[in-house]
């Protein structure tokens, strides 16, 4: 009898052991400057939304659609506690009670071509 508790207790700790070693995989199409993904479903709940894409007709009045957190929502849609208020041609409007929230496409970042220009400027040459 103990014997069979054993080998049922050794086979339940093998049926658990691989996802005790399990590591997660990183996403070989994730941009490297955007923010690491958290391994907890509850952690993601408190994460600020993600614009993944936005789909805009070329028919005037066309529809817009955005895709955030892989879901598709338009304009008065819910997403989360926020309420969609428009949708850009590379962002997205949201409010959640008085405060709006805007997500973008791409993060904001400096334009190489300033970033030389500014460095210009702060080396002088003399001659």
């Amino acid at each position: 009898m103990r014997a069979r508790r054993c080998v049922l207790l050794a086979g339940a700790l093998l049926a658990l052991a691989p996802g005790v070693f399990a590591q997660a995989l990183a996403d070989p199409t994730r941009p490297p400057d955007a923010a690491p993904v958290l391994g907890s479903a509850a952690s993601a709940g408190a994460a600020r939304p993600q614009l993944q894409s936005v789909l805009i007709s070329n028919q005037p009045g066309g529809r817009r659609l955005a895709v955030i957190d892989g879901r598709s929502v338009r304009a008065g849609d819910k997403v989360g506690g926020a309420v969609v208020v428009s949708i850009g041609e590379a962002s997205v409007v949201l409010r959640r009670g008085k405060t709006l929230e805007t997500l973008r496409l791409t993060p904001q970042t400096v334009d190489a071509n300033d970033a030389m220009h500014v460095r210009r400027k702060q080396v002088h040459v003399t001659q």
